[in-house]
């Protein structure tokens, strides 16, 4: 059987990623039951990383262990990826070593071409481009809260960054409503967004006005205004989305039962309140749990219990 990489959410069908979802909530009931399988024993995860995070390393870390595999921290200083070394000789290199990679990077172009040349699973854990990971992790939220998807709104606040794009990719697959509220100029690239309204069609639009965006709607999402690498826009952008700072009154809009999310790190006070964030309505500690079971979901789903 073919190797599998999980690039971007729509590598997977629609019924792959319920399927993934499915055994992420029963992985999370075996962790929290003290009952789960030591289904990836003797297998070894290798972990990229060229940006730093606390979750990502983490939630695979201990994802792998609790799983009775291994998992192995590789920084670019090791590696040297596109410098030191070609990436097809690394990933070549490393799958005779390990059974998947993540890999966490700057370029998704890198993350493409490892992913050509290795012989094993490849996983972003988050490009500029994507962070598909972290939108699994989110769709298991959002089951957790309201039993399903579909027919949802999700509105997301900021920038059109990696992680609107892999909502707006989550999409494509799963029939809930998708709305990016973010100053113009912010969008995601024209062709990226025409590829998407070609399969979701109005499900998923682009908006300048966030409270009209967030009006009655089921989900709340933020993330960081300026994320790693944008530092020398960090002050012209904090100019741009003030109006899209997540604070109790754009909270007040949306649905009596919304959920507030927030992928982490927070800079607090600027992209989401301190009100918001440590609110009732926040699920942002519960998502940043369900990064390691819907990882481990898919850890199992490429390595040990293959989709057929």
């Amino acid at each position: 059987m073919a190797k599998r990489d999980f690039l971007t959410v729509t590598d997977l069908s629609a019924q792959e990623l319920t399927d993934l979802l499915d055994l992420a909530a029963k992985l999370k009931r075996d962790h929290h039951a003290g009952r789960l399988e030591p289904v990836l024993a003797g297998k070894v995860l290798g972990l990229v990383f060229h940006k730093p995070s606390l979750r990502t390393r983490v939630s695979f870390e201990s994802g792998m262990a609790r799983l009775g595999g291994y998992a192995l921290y590789l920084s670019n200083q090791e590696i040297g990826m596109g410098t030191r070394e070609a990436v097809k000789d690394i990933g070549r290199v490393l799958s005779r070593y390990l059974d998947v990679i993540m890999i966490r990077t700057f370029s998704h172009a890198w993350a493409e071409e490892l992913a050509e040349h290795a012989t094993v699973p490849v996983i972003n854990g988050l490009t500029d481009t994507y962070h598909p990971c972290q939108i699994l992790a989110d769709l298991q939220t959002v089951r957790e809260n309201f039993s399903t998807v579909e027919g949802k709104h999700i509105v997301f606040l900021g920038d059109g960054n990696n992680v609107a794009r892999s909502w707006m990719n989550a999409a494509r697959r799963l029939p809930f409503r998708f709305t990016l509220a973010c100053p113009e100029g912010y969008e995601p690239e024209p062709e990226f967004l025409q590829a998407v309204q070609a399969e979701a069609g109005d499900r998923v639009r682009v908006v300048h006005d966030p409270a009209e965006a967030v009006s009655g709607a089921d989900v709340l999402y933020t993330d960081v205004w300026a994320s790693m690498g944008q530092e020398d826009e960090a002050e012209e952008r904090r100019k741009r989305f003030v109006p899209y700072r997540m604070d109790q009154k754009l909270v007040d809009r949306a649905g009596p039962e919304a959920i507030v999310l927030h992928c982490l790190p927070a800079h607090r006070g600027e992209e989401i309140t301190d009100e918001v964030l440590d609110g009732p309505h926040s699920r942002v500690i519960d998502q940043a749990e369900n990064r390691m079971h819907a990882q481990n979901a898919l850890l199992v789903r490429l390595v040990a219990e293959p989709w057929r």
